[in-house]
């Protein structure tokens, strides 16, 4: 039985159409800036967020933590942002529901255990927030809805965030004056340092304690108002190499190494995140899914994964994204796959490889000579899945996602067959 009532909300956000203006002046740097030098210096003592809403039930007391829906193998199946113009835009409550309760009964029935649900991609929130704009008009808590359904289902349901990506300028323009990411993009002191633009988004700038308390007192809301039985965050972390995204703030570190300095703010932010998700919490599962490839991991997100997975601390799950063929050239699955249980080696970790059927039918451009695998080899999702199975190494499988697994917009058919092979592996398996 759930503690707590759904939150409603009516948000009404008007779009309006202004011409983007990139910001390039460097400002100067806030009085009260510091930077992380050391990642292993003891996290800030965490705020508790409450909504003020008089139907909102919290349950972080220490005798009434609430007891997430876990299982010894994780199968998860993402179910992203993009999902939400068919799903949510225009509909009402009910026909969210009913459209979610069949996705998840499909994907249940699949042997999915555990799905991961996109509830802040751009800093917009799928749930009513006293920190973040809504990210659809809708009356009623998307999020809240998603969680009754799964739960019915009994999935395990975690809160998928992006914690650094931000909305586009013309986004931007339209949020409300009350939220924090707004009072940054309007002050000169704030703006270019704690938000730096970056391509069509702003993006938040992880080595200043204010944004990072930010991102952390998002995740405490989220845990403190609804049954979660996780919080997943993904690969967006540094948008770029261009040193001058956070110029002002390396240039006043004790740090020699561009690289390293992006290492240590990237490391210190997700210590921070496992700290406060475990604080309210000890239940809960924080996992994070990095690129497949150490290059795509260290060169360009600065995301230090061989850390994460050797020492306890930093996540609970390390889910790499492994969207690559038998065949791929640069990076094979197998191989990679070998790559990543050797690297994850703390007990306290689980490695949960993450393997995609948004290539299904059609060319891989950057797999060079294996780029054709996808289109000659219609079982490849399956392959994969078999090989994983017989590893004693990994503690489950994730697949992305949902709309290519269930309505492929190539290859209907084979891809039915695939969805029923890979379910008999994985109803086996229980």
């Amino acid at each position: 039985m759930h503690r707590m009532t759904a939150l409603f909300l009516s948000l009404c956000i008007a779009c309006v159409s202004i011409s983007c203006t990139r910001h390039t002046s460097q400002s100067s740097i806030p009085d009260n800036a510091t930077f992380c030098d050391d990642i292993t210096q003891q996290v800030q003592s965490l705020e508790q967020l409450h909504i003020a809403s008089g139907t909102t039930q919290l349950h972080n007391s220490t005798s009434d933590v609430y007891k997430p829906i876990q299982y010894d193998s994780m199968y998860a199946m993402w179910f992203p942002v993009m999902d939400y113009a068919e799903t949510l835009r225009g509909k009402s409550a009910k026909e969210f529901r009913s459209i979610m309760r069949t996705r998840f009964e499909k994907a249940a029935a699949m042997g999915i255990n555990t799905v991961f649900l996109h509830v802040r991609a751009y800093q917009d929130a799928y749930y009513p927030s006293s920190l973040f704009p809504m990210g659809e008009s809708v009356d009623f808590d998307p999020l809240q809805i998603m969680l009754e359904e799964a739960h019915r289902c009994k999935l395990s349901a975690h809160a998928w965030i992006n914690p650094m990506r931000g909305p586009t300028d013309e986004r931007m323009q339209a949020i409300d004056e009350k939220y924090t990411i707004k009072t940054w993009y309007n002050n000169p002191q704030k703006r270019g340092v704690y938000l730096v633009q970056s391509g069509n988004h702003w993006w938040l700038n992880p080595a200043y304690d204010e944004v990072r308390q930010y991102i952390v007192d998002g995740v405490e809301e989220i845990i403190t108002n609804y049954e979660v039985d996780g919080i997943h965050i993904d690969d967006y972390f540094y948008p770029t190499t261009d040193s001058n995204f956070d110029s002002a703030a390396f240039s006043q570190s004790a740090f020699s190494s561009l690289s390293e300095f992006r290492l240590a703010q990237i490391n210190t932010m997700v210590k921070q995140l496992y700290e406060a998700i475990h604080t309210q919490n000890p239940h809960l599962i924080f996992s994070i899914s990095p690129q497949g490839t150490l290059s795509g991991n260290y060169d360009s997100q600065y995301a230090d994964v061989k850390r994460w997975g050797k020492e306890a601390g930093y996540c609970d799950a390390l889910i790499p994204q492994i969207y690559f063929g038998f065949e791929n050239q640069n990076a094979p699955f197998s191989d990679t796959v070998s790559l990543w249980t050797s690297m994850v080696n703390n007990d306290a970790v689980s490695l949960v490889i993450g393997i995609g059927t948004h290539k299904f039918g059609k060319e891989d451009q950057w797999a060079g000579t294996g780029k054709n695998e996808w289109i000659e080899h219609l079982d490849i999702p399956e392959r994969q899945v078999t090989f994983l199975m017989q590893l004693d190494s990994i503690g489950g499988i994730a697949i992305y996602d949902y709309s290519t697994t269930f309505s492929p917009d190539t290859q209907t058919d084979a891809m039915a067959q695939q969805v029923e092979a890979i379910g008999a592996l994985l109803r086996q398996s229980e």
